[in-house]
């Protein structure tokens, strides 16, 4: 039998007639043989360089040789050489090799991913964070702008490679596909998002943290102040509640009007943000809670910036009162027994479906008020409530730091939108 081919089938039939005819002589011959064939099998399939720091084989089933090697760091690293011929995967596997210690000695990731490969990392753990609960309400905002803008532009670079003329190359061509120039709350986003992959790839040690790279500008066109209503035109507004109501010409629509009523109310007594935070609540996310012998209504609350508990004015729990009453299936549980424990929603018509009518009727509710525009015209929103909320609160004499905490924002943003407010504040105190 020739050394350079080995016939295991015929080799295992010799073996079987040996067997039978019980030659031992020939069994220990045949399995000498079988020894020696995979020896020189194996021994030709993995090859050691380097005093055996560096390894080539290759695989069963496979015509292109691998290579492995170890770092200062004792650890192994695996690669392809991605050649067929040995000699020439010998020579690229010194070359991973000497580039690959190389940089681990300047501070630089081994491994290396284009930006698509990051993106896709960082997109599957922001989804993980937000399917397990744990996740804020902006990462949705962080995934799409990933995907539709970071992608297409970054997508087979190196993230180590990118530099200050590629993102301002980006920032060029983003806002050419935007068709304006983003406000500055835009631009946070995006340079949160990216700072989110850079994240990404040095816990996966895709780059080093030593590595710079470039951020995306926060700069840009300044938000125009958001419209809000004075004390007179909430007290206006108040007292339009019931004419509203009574006008409605079915009960679907009186239920409407009622539930948008009691929805207004929660976000000018709480300062939640209207959709993200408010349409949500469940009775189990609202309950007492008591304090030098007073009791407040305290709501838990998860938004763009993370769950927070924040205080109700004391009215609020008039208004949940009437939310109670008004759903049939709890309205015969006393009110407290449902607080803290029922998992329905607070805001919700009897078929118990999403409500997504509030805007709508918000804009009936304004034009019926006679309070569309503010003083200076701009058109208000829901979104107003909560600048309402933080300017009375802030002329009321409510702490800065404190009302941060209660509209879960920072305290640099509140000095950002009511500058004039908290300046005229201080001149105050000071004076």
């Amino acid at each position: 039998m020739k050394q350079t081919q080995v016939d295991y089938a015929q080799l295992a039939q010799q073996l079987l007639s040996a067997d039978r005819n019980n030659n031992r002589r020939e069994i220990t011959a045949l399995v000498q043989t079988f020894a020696d064939a995979v020896t020189r099998t194996t021994v030709a399939k993995i090859h050691y360089l380097r005093d055996g720091e560096l390894v080539v084989y290759r695989r069963a089933r496979s015509r292109v040789w691998q290579c492995r090697f170890k770092l200062y760091s004792n650890a192994w690293y695996r690669v392809s050489t991605r050649k067929t011929d040995l000699e020439f995967a010998k020579q690229r596997a010194g070359e991973l090799f000497d580039e690959a210690r190389y940089r681990e000695r300047l501070g630089i990731a081994v491994t290396q991913r284009k930006f698509s490969e990051i993106a896709r990392a960082t997109v599957a753990e922001l989804n993980a964070d937000l399917a397990a609960g744990t996740g804020k309400k902006i990462y949705a905002d962080y995934i799409g702008i990933i995907n539709k803008y970071f992608v297409p532009f970054f997508g087979e670079r190196y993230l180590q490679n990118i530099r200050h003329t590629d993102v301002a190359e980006f920032e060029r061509w983003r806002n050419e596909r935007m068709g304006k120039r983003p406000k500055s709350s835009t631009l946070m986003n995006f340079a949160s998002a990216f700072n989110r992959v850079v994240q990404t790839a040095v816990q996966h040690a895709w780059i080093s943290e030593r590595v710079p790279v470039p951020k995306l500008s926060r700069r840009g066109e300044r938000g125009q102040t958001r419209p809000a209503f004075t004390a007179e035109d909430i007290e206006r507004l108040r007292g339009k509640y019931s004419a509203f109501v009574a006008q409605a010409k079915t009960a679907t629509e009186t239920a409407r009007r009622q539930l948008l009523c009691d929805y207004v109310e929660v976000l000018l007594l709480t300062g939640m943000r209207h959709g993200t935070e408010s349409k949500g609540i469940q009775w189990r996310h609202c309950e007492w809670y008591e304090a030098d012998g007073v009791r407040y209504m305290r709501v838990y609350v998860s938004g763009k910036t993370g769950p927070r508990y924040l205080i109700g004015k004391h009215e609020l729990a008039a208004v949940l009162q009437r939310r109670h009453q008004a759903q049939v299936v709890l309205k015969d549980c006393e009110f407290d027994s449902i607080l803290g424990r029922e998992s329905q929603c607070v805001f919700q018509l009897q078929n118990a479906l999403p409500v997504r009518f509030f805007n709508d009727k918000f804009a009936e509710l304004l034009k019926f008020a006679k309070l569309t525009e503010d003083r200076a015209g701009h058109k208000r929103t829901l979104y107003s409530l909560r600048h309402t909320y933080a300017t009375l609160a802030l002329l009321g004499g409510t702490d800065i730091h404190t009302l941060a905490k209660q509209m879960g924002t920072s305290v640099r943003m509140l000095e950002q939108h009511y500058s004039k407010l908290t300046a005229t504040m201080a001149a105050e105190r000071l004076a």
